[in-house]
């Protein structure tokens, strides 16, 4: 399930706090991030800058929704535009398959998402096929690349079963899409790109 929004700048996105009660009437017209993980992207990547070689898209996965709704946005900050894309997160973050998202951890076996900034890696074909490495750049997700934290596509993320079963399968902690999609997210945000998971 993909949406197309217009609704983002590069200049709100990177000014200062007032910018923050656009995104927040924002948010409400378009259902786009939070302005609490907002705030926390675009600080992160002002302290991760030396990290990310191409900030002219940046991806924002809000777990603060469901995961039967569209919550990783990828912000165009070229041109202002944005886009939502199904995600799902790990099963030892919702243990209870709820489709909420309820604890991060950076542990190894933990089966759960990370928390933070990452930047995008190299892709590579495995279990998953074509899957794209993610580093993690803070302490709470320090592990990602040990613990094979990537994104990839996956059978249980998609429009028809956010909609039947009200809620998609789980990863192993992985940012996992659509079939349907995901080329075209791995198309966009490529090698050297910022990417922020978080919950408001």
């Amino acid at each position: 399930m993909r949406t197309r929004r217009t609704v983002l700048s590069a200049a709100v996105f990177l000014s200062a706090t007032p910018a923050l009660s656009f995104f927040t009437s924002a948010r409400a017209a378009s259902a786009g991030p939070t302005s609490q993980l907002i705030k926390a992207a675009r600080d992160a990547l002002q302290q991760h800058g030396d990290r990310v070689t191409h900030t002219d898209v940046i991806g924002i996965a809000d777990f603060t929704l469901p995961s039967r709704q569209p919550r990783f946005h990828i912000l165009n900050l070229a041109d202002g535009s944005s886009e939502a894309y199904l995600v799902a997160h790990g099963r030892g973050s919702d243990p209870a398959h709820t489709g909420w998202l309820e604890r991060f951890s950076n542990e190894f076996g933990s089966e759960a998402t990370s928390k933070g900034s990452y930047v995008t890696g190299s892709t590579y074909m495995g279990h998953h096929g074509l899957s794209q490495r993610l580093l993690g750049l803070d302490p709470q997700n320090s592990n990602a690349e040990k613990r094979e934290i990537v994104m990839h596509s996956a059978w249980y993320v998609s429009s028809d079963l956010a909609h039947q079963a009200g809620v998609l399968g789980r990863s192993e902690g992985c940012l996992a899409f659509a079939e349907a999609d995901y080329h075209g997210i791995l198309s966009r945000m490529g090698e050297g790109r910022f990417i922020y998971a978080g919950k408001a």
